[in-house]
């Protein structure tokens, strides 16, 4: 649950255009099983075994992932996105 607190520290309005992105009607096909790897990515035990690994997940390779996932999207979707806070 730490790891998920501090994603959402680093990337907070990615974070929130990402469920924007899910919930919205013309989400792209593959965006809910590669939200679904991210997420088992950022859990994986892997990092609980190297906590040095888990902290370049948690700064650098996860928020870049999401990032360009985000930068994927439709167009519209991003339009359609206020920034507000999570609903």
């Amino acid at each position: 649950m730490l790891r998920l607190w501090r994603l959402s520290r680093v990337c907070g309005r990615d974070l929130r255009l990402l469920w924007f992105a899910l919930k919205h009607r013309r989400r792209p096909l593959w965006l809910l099983p590669a939200t679904v790897m991210l997420a088992l990515y950022a859990l994986e035990p892997f990092n609980f075994a190297l906590p040095l690994v888990g902290i370049v997940d948690d700064l650098l390779i996860l928020p870049l992932v999401l990032h360009v996932m985000l930068r994927l999207l439709p167009r519209d979707i991003h339009d359609g996105f206020d920034g507000g806070a999570l609903v």
